[in-house]
């Protein structure tokens, strides 16, 4: 399977807030990347190809129930060119500790999916 990981803007600026509280956050992002790209449908399924991830985060001290979530879109594109294997994109759309936001809005997630459409 071909796949490509893609961090947009709205979820580098919340890794990065979250990074400051969260030490071990990128060892576990690192981890959770490899995973992605060997079952990118990981998660809860939200609708739209929009999947809803639980992480557990070593230095927050809690498991998965009181870690962040992480918001993902899978898209699969298929190139033109003759027997090319379809490419499927990856978008880490958003990352949010579960304890400061209990979910995240339909409204949001619309305003960040038409943000990379």
């Amino acid at each position: 399977m071909n796949c490509k990981i893609i961090a947009i803007e709205n979820f580098r600026r919340e890794a990065k807030r979250l990074h400051k509280k969260y030490a071990s956050l990128k060892g576990e992002l690192s981890r959770l990347g490899e995973e992605l790209l060997q079952d990118p449908r990981l998660g809860k399924p939200l609708g739209k190809s929009v999947y809803k991830i639980r992480l557990a985060v070593k230095s927050k001290g809690r498991g998965k129930s009181g870690g962040l979530r992480i918001i993902t879109r899978i898209v699969e594109v298929q190139f033109k060119v003759v027997d090319s294997p379809p490419q499927t994109n990856i978008y880490l759309l958003s990352i949010y500790d579960k304890a400061e936001q209990p979910d995240i809005t339909d409204k949001r997630l619309k305003e960040i999916i038409d943000d990379i459409a």
